[in-house]
């Protein structure tokens, strides 16, 4: 089973794929392989930020009626 990724390991995934693009270390036959996972990551980012922030905006509500 694989493990469940966490937040931070696909921001930092998607950092170093960043900084890859920069430094012109990947070469053109690995090019979209690393675009498509970084889109991969930042919709995963994404997603996660969102629940979180209805998580929080729920508890912030809950917290108001009290």
């Amino acid at each position: 089973m694989a493990k469940k990724m966490t937040y931070k390991e696909a921001f930092n995934e998607l950092q170093d794929i960043a900084d890859s693009l920069e430094n012109g270390d990947l070469e053109v036959d690995m090019l979209a392989g690393k675009i498509k996972r970084a889109s991969e990551l930042v919709k995963f980012c994404k997603e996660k930020l969102r629940s979180i922030e209805s998580e929080v905006n729920s508890e912030i509500k809950k917290s108001e009626e009290l």
